[in-house]
């Protein structure tokens, strides 16, 4: 299994010369709004080996001058792909940790936890595999309601006093912007203590222990203990640390994000793959920074940019606009802003269609899908059993309008969705109907059901229960495709066995998931394929289950029906694509938008209540999807476009060559 195939969603927009520039002088220009150095690697992996490189470095430059090297080392999931290749440089004989004196940045939860240690974990991936002495291992110790804590945080900070002071912090960014378990609020100058965690730190815990539950606390080094190291090394990886990443580097000193106060440090050096580096100006940006090397993606970006500082439509834009604004190039390059203003406007009306399959009898050399064949076999893959109709709800309604055999495969049944009192409203309902028709077929299901209202199951009804919930929310989805006009023989449960075989549906993606969705490529042999793309959702499902599919496509790319069938990506539950971005956008009017609120609309277990709400403004993902599908709609609109009531947006994934262009 390839590791990693998510590099060929986004790569193809960024030159190399914005993150790996030929000199220093080009780096200086680049780096002119980043306020700590940071390098750029295409990949986690690259990444990665670069971070262990430089932490190698460290290690063998104290111990010639010193005799030994104080490190910090992190505990966020991140971090543990250096400590990985950290291993391997170690079997390459390129550093020894015979001499290496460790203090762990944190550790979570109560003495009653006692599943979850992030020292055993830094133990299996790192302590346990290299020379280091067992006596100069020191780790923070969880806390119990009668122990001293802050007794306990002093004394670790002597120990580190005593050793020498540390001489590298090894951490990464999370997400929230936050260092080890420095939640947003935390001082400048905060030393080692006991933090009461927020619900983003609490979900990363659960992912990384595959656990139900999560501890409320963890003893953490501060910012303060952070700052105090001679060197420090931070990671980001993946696009969840995109906007920490911006706000790390090239914003405002500020508490709520703490990883901001990094900027006072005098030898700092953060690692990024391009996915967490791609809100840097010199990424999203380069113009303002360098001379570009223009394509259509990126004069498309520039032009989209420039609408939003100036306030005007495409069509609007003068040459003075593009001087003031430093893309003068553009101007030089096509002789005057009318060129660049029609040559992009037309860019973005090519991208606006209602016939998402293709329109027949129809030249299709400006439309984002040919014309034949038609009508197509479409194969939606489905995350959980809502996000097709949530995120590309109006799409699926015209493609079985435009008479299309729309398929859905719902990659999991989403049972972790289902709130508790969502299956006790369902269990009052079959206690009535078993209670009715009594008979041996309902007598399993009653007892369960009996002991889910008792409050007496135990984790051997748990398998039960899933099933549950699972048919609840497949129930539903049935009823929202059955709304948009998708029959029921096209419906494919697929139970992918990274969720339903993992008591968290949290498990490892193998061979066997990417095989259930191969067999199903190849019995439906479709001319579309359409996947989500929501690779931040919080539970991991959707990472995974994309993944899935792009292993799929990668394994059967040479296969004759795969050379007539073409990929897209949507987005809904958990981002949206840039209008720079968007190669397909499908508008709805106000009716066609109030069917698919009203196909949403069916899966009651989701609407009032259901995980991962926002703690901004607390709206469901749901909620979030279809105002993104208006703010997109709204969007074009300010470009000089039609006006539609919403948008549903698309990118088409290259698979067959690996390399979108």
């Amino acid at each position: 299994m390839k590791t990693d195939l998510k590099t060929n969603i986004k790569f193809y927009q960024v030159s190399s010369r914005y993150y790996c520039p030929e000199n220093e002088i080009e780096l200086a220009s680049l780096t002119r709004y980043e306020k700590i150095p940071a390098t750029v690697l295409e990949s986690a992996e690259q990444g990665a080996r670069e971070a262990a490189l430089a932490v190698a470095n460290v290690i063998n430059e104290c111990v010639e001058t010193r005799g030994r090297c104080v490190i910090g080392f992190g505990t966020g999931r991140y971090v543990f792909k250096v400590y990985d290749e950290l291993v391997k440089l170690y079997f390459a004989d390129k550093v020894s940790f015979a001499s290496v004196v460790a203090f762990n940045l944190s550790e979570v939860g109560t003495t009653d936890d006692e599943d979850l240690s992030l020292n055993q974990r830094i133990t299996e991936h790192l302590y346990s595999k290299v020379d280091i002495e067992p006596d100069h291992i020191h780790a923070l110790r969880r806390h119990n309601a009668s122990e001293n804590t802050h007794r306990h945080c002093k004394a670790y900070e002597r120990e580190i006093i005593d050793a020498g002071g540390l001489d590298l912090v090894l951490c990464d960014l999370n997400p929230d912007g936050s260092l080890a378990y420095n939640e947003p609020g935390s001082a400048r100058n905060s030393a080692c203590r006991l933090m009461l965690l927020g619900n983003e730190s609490r979900s990363r815990i659960a992912e990384a222990f595959q656990s139900d539950t999560a501890p409320k606390t963890a003893v953490t080094l501060g910012i303060g203990n952070i700052l105090s190291a001679r060197r420090i090394i931070c990671v980001a990886w993946e696009e969840e640390s995109a906007t920490a990443l911006f706000n790390t580097i090239e914003g405002k000193l500020t508490d709520l994000v703490p990883a901001s106060f990094l900027q006072v440090h005098n030898d700092v050096q953060i690692y990024a793959d391009l996915d967490a580096a791609m809100r840097l100006t010199r990424i999203s940006y380069p113009w303002k920074v360098t001379s570009c090397e223009w394509n259509d993606h990126l004069i498309r970006r520039a032009i989209v940019w420039l609408c939003e500082q100036t306030g005007k439509p495409v069509l609007k834009l003068t040459n003075e606009d593009y001087n003031d604004y430093g893309l003068s190039e553009l101007v030089a390059l096509y002789d005057s802003a009318y060129n660049v203003n029609i040559k992009i406007f037309n860019d973005l009306q090519h991208t606006i269609t209602g016939w998402p399959g293709g329109k027949p009898n129809a030249d299709d050399t400006y439309r984002p899908e040919r014309e034949k064949p038609y009508p197509k076999r479409v194969l939606i893959f489905s995350p959980h059993p809502d996000d097709a109709v949530v995120s590309m709800g109006g799409t699926v309604r015209r493609l079985v309008q435009q008479g299309h055999e729309v398929s859905i495969a719902f990659q999991t049944d989403g049972d972790f969705a289902v709130s508790d009192d969502d299956m006790m409203r369902s269990v009052l309902l079959a206690e009535r109907l078993t209670k009715h028709f009594e008979g041996s077929s309902f007598k399993f299901i009653e007892e369960t059901l009996v002991k889910l209202i008792k409050g007496t199951t135990t984790t051997d009804d748990a398998d039960t229960l899933r099933y549950f919930k699972g048919s609840i929310m497949l129930s539903e989805a049935m009823m929202a495709c059955r709304q948009m006009g998708v029959r029921r023989k096209n419906l494919y449960d697929l139970r992918m066995p990274f969720y339903i075989n993992d008591p968290h549906g949290q498990g490892k993606l193998t061979d066997a998931d990417i095989q259930v969705i191969q067999d199903l490529i190849v019995q439906v042999k479709p001319h579309q394929i359409f996947f989500d793309n929501d690779l931040v959702d919080p539970h991991g499902t959707h990472a995974r289950a994309s993944g899935a599919v792009m292993h799929a496509l990668d394994n059967l790319k040479g296969e004759p029906f795969m050379q007539d069938c073409r990929v897209w990506m949507y987005r809904g539950q958990w981002g949206q694509w840039d209008v720079d971005h968007v190669e397909m956008a499908v508008p709805m009017s106000p009716e066609e938008f109030g069917d698919k609120r009203e196909a949403i609309l069916k899966f009651h277990s989701q609407i009032h209540d259901a995980p991962f709400r926002s703690n901004i403004d607390g709206k469901l993902p749901w909620q979030r999807s279809i105002e993104r599908n208006r703010d997109l709609a709204e969007k074009y609109q300010q470009l000089g476009l039609a006006t539609y009531e919403a948008i549903e947006a698309f990118v088409q994934y290259s698979f067959l060559n690996n390399n979108p262009d």
